[in-house]
């Protein structure tokens, strides 16, 4: 068990990635509180979101970006190294020969910072998890 120094709460996994204090209100308010360097890449992230599907819902959720329209969801998070694309078992399989040169996880995308994100990509990957 560890528990974090700043907030005081309990984690299985030591040194576990958490937002420590108040959970920001809105998308952008989330993107000001990341690192000077994360934020032109989570910005693209939001506006290739918001694009990409008309009548997406906006909002934050378990302290992150969380996009929902007609019941289904996509949602990413800032970490040190890359943006954490979380869209599905599904939808990584679906992309699975677009995502090769990118790490996944169960249900996650990394886009690291050190390059431009892929646009279109994320934009099919979206409209294929949101339509």
């Amino acid at each position: 068990m560890w528990v974090c120094p700043k907030c005081g709460r309990e984690f299985e996994r030591r040194n576990q990635g958490h937002y420590c204090g108040k959970s920001p209100k809105t998308v952008l308010e989330y993107i000001d509180l990341q690192s000077i360097g994360t934020q032109s890449h989570l910005t693209e992230m939001m506006i290739i979101l918001q694009n990409s599907v008309p009548c997406v819902n906006e909002r934050i959720l378990w302290s992150m970006p969380y996009y929902e329209r007609e019941g289904k969801s996509i949602s990413f998070s800032a970490c040190k190294k890359h943006i954490s694309f979380y869209v599905g078992a599904e939808a990584i399989e679906q992309f699975a020969l677009d995502l090769n040169e990118f790490v996944t996880k169960k249900n996650a995308i990394y886009f690291p910072y050190d390059k431009p994100l892929p646009t279109k990509l994320i934009e099919n990957i979206v409209k294929w998890c949101l339509s």
